[in-house]
């Protein structure tokens, strides 16, 4: 369905048509010949319908523009190009077509040779187009001035930006301002962010990822290797079983489902796994309600069945699994049918069932996704659902695999190459060695960088999480591992309703002494800042500014999907207004903070609007020459736009071309992987296809086949921890476990003079991860078949953590005292990421205090179709806004009726915090009596007030909610610091 009016006048001339593609002249004739349509909105209001929250009131101009395309300058037969882009919402990576038209974006189309979304678009990448328009955008640079947001000029932003940065470097060094970075950011905007900051002088840099899968990328990579989905979507169509534990993929990953129903169409088993009876449980065969947090109760009951029954794959795990001796003696002592019942409320007769089906329907796969991590146990949470997993034998298998869903279009990406407070790039750790490897790359002397930090101990310290920016800010200075607390942070694409302790974070924002966002919206971010606070908490020499980023369709670059996927987004149109893109708005600030040389001397400038801005290109580059631990060196932009351009030529169960040749260039695609996915080893020449299916020793190393990660000694209590004798990848020369490659080990297996003179001088005294040639790579994975970071076993014991066996723990605000007593959480943390964390003292006070007869009820958080994330900038598009206009909470029939709330009342919430929340009430069986729910895209109301007058004009969301994190509560994991949003406590009334 069209959302605009059809334009009649399209060029028909026989030289246009000649130098079209074939779409363009398709989509040519289809215009030329339709009838007159309107568009929904003009539909609604004509026929007297409401749409709601004033929508049918607001003066839209998407008609107007779309005729002002066709007249504007008098040229009636305007340019009309197609250019490729990818849905900016979720992370299944969804390819669309975009059709310009004199630089106006006038149409979209779904990609139907994409082998991701196979021409399937959900609700949000169908209203896409509304960002070539930006209603709601934020257009100019502004700055608050007594309350009031007001319209500044570039040059003056930038300028007084800088300045205050540079003042309080002086008085309070580089770590008293903290950069929060954006999973919405490309991955060459994510890259160029931590070296900016690198080049600031502090590692106080952090992402969403923080807030939704840190714990799986610590307790995934820990276990195998790589913190990342092992297999892809659509590795998906192959297996017999899923386990959908902690994700509602209908909603959060709408297009993911397609491969799942394919799956299901050839007899594929599903069973979801939730506290809530959600979309995706509607079309499981078996769904399961647990007590949310209580994961590891269940996961270990399926595994106590699985040993009882011999179901475990011993010769698997015999030769590929550390410590899986250990956890068996653990759950068979610990998770009896009876305690499973007792921690997750699952009977025994349905635990059994669950573990049957996992077993008996092999290959089978496990999916999770915020359901699992959001605790303060979430490292372990998903380190029980690997061992299931490799206990069963469904790691590096096709079909099997732990699936985990990434939640933005570029969060993976954002956390492999992009600004985490404890790592370069690439996951390179913060010792010397790894500052050296990329100061080489970068052009820049060593001592240089260091002497940009604070002292050489804080280049080496990991930085505060954001999830913790607020205490970086409200904690008394002598308990901070810094010299100075927090006084500036900039929201760069960050939504800060995302977060929780909402009524704290007002509070740190009112005493910072600098705020800046830099987003396409305004976010809620600058209504909390505008809004008054507490008298004792205000810092009258705040300064609060505004830049308006473009948006990803108004620049070019990679993003990285779940599946580990690269893709290249084409520029659909230029950007709007007077945004600029985030690159851009990075290099002008090192020009003003007097690091733009250093940061950008390895990009080409291209001119944007008659400004500088790097070439996304060159920075990718730069990725490849830097990434070698976990394969971002083989997707050039070169083989990325080959395969956008060819997607008609992958297999869209196996993602593999099935041969073809790019007519643009002559690239061959023939064996590749589409969207090269990571790892994607060794230099572009080597021509890598990349990995679909990580840990798969049924291939070749050259054809996408590995085995486990080398990656924690060789030896543990006098057992190897390397592969057993006949493990190992199809084809290697070795036939049995060995550690990572150095050029020690490759000059004594005698492959040291495969390498080239040049090779030889680069990887002299360097391993396969700071060989800068790629040379230990070529020869070790094409000449001999191994793998360069070793062949060694999975680690189901891992002993760096502070539950080596995965533990049940409860929450720290939980409505089951009795359990709280029976499995605790674990004792404070004095210095944790630079600040003092609790755990035990909390727990303790709530139960003594007995929050748990006062705030009754477990509430828990999720997704909806129609938004994503913080939800400022899907609110903020009217076709959305019309699907889903208010905020919340879904309340069992049974609590309601003893509450007197009818459906579509309105609710009061509270919480431990003090927070009172005024939502719609939505009474329905999804939840059981213990719990409620509550979306987490809702911002714009404070505690039943409207935010509307504290917006920029013009600026505001159509659709404006309570945010259900300004009343969460305090909790954080403990490898991780992730915040414990799944699991918390209210109380809900009648307003």
């Amino acid at each position: 369905m069209l959302l605009t009016k059809k334009s009649h006048d399209l060029p028909s001339s026989p030289a246009h048509r000649a130098g079209s593609s074939r779409f363009v002249q398709s989509l040519a004739r289809g215009l030329s010949n339709a009838l007159p349509t309107m568009d929904r909105r003009a539909f609604l209001r004509r026929s007297g319908l409401g749409v709601g929250v004033g929508l049918a009131a607001t003066q839209l101009t998407l008609v107007k523009k779309a005729k002002a395309a066709a007249s504007g300058d008098g040229n009636r037969n305007g340019k009309i190009e197609v250019k490729r882009t990818v849905c900016t919402h979720c992370s299944v990576g969804c390819a669309v077509d975009a059709v310009v038209e004199n630089g106006i974006w006038i149409r979209q189309e779904p990609v139907f040779d994409s082998p991701i979304n196979l021409g399937a678009h959900c609700a949000k990448g169908a209203a896409l187009r509304e960002h070539g328009h930006g209603e709601f955008r934020l257009r100019y640079p502004m700055k608050l001035v007594n309350g009031k947001y007001e319209r500044i000029n570039w040059d003056t932003a930038l300028n007084e930006i800088s300045a205050r940065m540079l003042e309080l470097r002086k008085a309070s060094g580089p770590d008293s301002v903290y950069v929060i970075g954006s999973s919405k950011h490309n991955n060459e905007q994510a890259y160029l962010l931590r070296k900016w900051m690198s080049f600031w002088g502090s590692n106080n840099c952090d992402h969403q990822a923080r807030i939704c899968h840190s714990t799986t990328v610590a307790g995934v990579a820990n276990t195998w290797g790589y913190g990342a989905m092992t297999n892809s979507y659509n590795d998906m169509q192959n297996s017999k079983c899923a386990l959908y534990i902690g994700s509602n993929a209908a909603e959060a990953h709408p297009v993911s489902m397609l491969h799942m129903l394919h799956a299901k169409e050839t007899g594929c088993k599903m069973i979801v796994v939730d506290p809530r009876f959600t979309r995706t449980a509607a079309k499981s065969d078996e769904y399961i309600r647990i007590r949310s947090g209580s994961d590891i109760p269940f996961l270990f009951g399926m595994l106590y069945h699985i040993f009882k029954n011999g179901w475990e794959d011993t010769k698997y795990i015999n030769d590929r699994v550390y410590g899986m001796d250990k956890v068996k003696e653990d759950v068979l002592a610990k998770w009896t049918p009876d305690k499973v019942e007792e921690a997750c409320g699952v009977p025994e007769a349905r635990v059994y069932l669950a573990a049957e089906m996992m077993a008996k329907n092999r290959p089978s796969t496990i999916v999770w996704c915020m359901g699992q991590t959001q605790h303060t146990t979430g490292n372990a949470i998903v380190r029980a659902s690997c061992i299931l997993q490799l206990a069963l034998g469904n790691i590096g298998v096709s079909g099997g695999g732990a699936n985990i869903f990434r939640g933005h279009d570029n969060v993976q990406g954002a956390t492999d190459v992009g600004p985490n407070p404890d790592s370069l790039p690439g996951y390179y750790g913060l010792a010397e060695g790894s500052w050296k490897h990329f100061a080489k790359t970068w052009g820049v002397d060593f001592d240089w960088i260091k002497g940009r930090y604070a002292s050489p101990a804080m280049m080496g310290k990991p930085g505060i999480t954001v999830s913790r920016w607020i205490d970086g800010v409200m904690e008394k200075n002598e308990f901070i591992d810094q010299d100075s607390n927090l006084r500036a942070v900039v929201f760069w694409g960050h939504a800060p309703n995302s977060q929780t302790r909402g009524l704290e974070m007002k509070r740190a924002m009112d005493k910072l002494d600098l705020l800046v966002v830099i987003d396409p919206y305004p976010s809620a971010t600058a209504a909390m800042a505008a809004m008054p606070g507490k008298a004792e908490d205000r810092n009258a020499n705040r300064a609060v500014y505004l830049l308006p980023a473009a948006t990803q369709f108004e620049t070019s670059g990679s993003v990285t999907a779940s599946n580990r996927s690269l893709q290249w987004r084409e520029k659909v149109i230029e950007p709007l207004w007077e945004s600029r893109s985030d690159h851009m708005i990075m290099h002008q600030l090192a020009e003003k903070l007097g690091f733009a040389k250093e940061l950008s001397k390895n990009y080409k400038m291209q001119k944007v609007k008659g400004m500088d801005e790097p070439m996304p290109e060159d920075i990718l580059r730069e990725i490849n020459k830097t990434c070698w631990t976990i394969g971002y060196t083989g997707q050039s932009p070169e083989r990325l736009k080959a395969h956008m351009r060819n997607m008609h030529l992958f297999d869209v169960k196996t993602l593999k071309s099935r041969g073809g040749k790019d007519k643009e260039t002559g690239y061959d695609t023939t064996g590749d992987y589409f969207g090269l996915p990571w790892p994607c080893y060794g230099t572009p020449e080597l021509k890598h296809p990349g990995s679909p299916n990580l840990y798969d020793t049924s291939k070749h190393v050259m054809e996408g086949g590995g085995n486990f990660r080398a990656n924690f000694g060789v030896e543990r209590e006098g057992k190897s921890l390397l592969a057993e004798d006949g493990s190992f990848s199809m084809g290697a020369d070795i036939t049995t476990g060995y550690p990572e490659f150095d050029h020690l080990l490759v000059k004594k297996l005698g492959w040291w003079d495969e390498l080239t003179d040049a090779e030889k001088t680069a990887a002299e005294g360097k391993n396969w991860k700071t060989d800068s040639s790629g040379g230990l790579i070529r020869v070790v994975m094409k000449n001999h078949g191994c793998h360069p970071f070793g062949n060694a076993k999975a680690r189901a014991v891992v002993w760096n953590f502070p539950d080596a066996i995965p533990q049940h723990r409860e929450p720290l605000y939980g409505n089951r005292a009795d359990l709280m007593a029976k499995y605790p959480t674990h004792d404070d943390k004095k210095t944790f990421w630079r600040l003092p964390t609790l755990y035990k003292t909390l727990q303790q006070k709530n139960i003594v205090d007995k929050v748990h007869e006062k705030f009754p009820l477990i509430l828990t958080s999720g997704r909806l179709v129609e938004y994503e994330g913080g939800g400022e900038e899907t609110r903020s598009n009217p076709w959305l806004a019309e699907l889903q206009q208010e905020m919340f909470i879904e309340i069992n029939p049974k609590v309601a009726a003893e509450k007197g709330i009818r459906n579509g009342e309105r609710a009061w919430v509270s919480s431990p915090t003090g927070a009172r929340l005024n939502v719609q009430a939505m009474v329905t069986e999804r939840v059981g009596p213990d719990t409620v729910f509550m979306p987490f895209h809702f911002s714009g109301h404070w505690q039943g007030a409207d935010m509307l007058a504290y917006y920029p004009n013009g600026a505001a969301p159509v659709v404006r909610g309570e945010a259900i994190n300004t009343a969460t509560t305090y909790g954080y994991d403990s490898v991780t610091m992730m915040q414990e949003t799944k699991t918390t406590v209210c109380n809900v009334e009648r307003a």
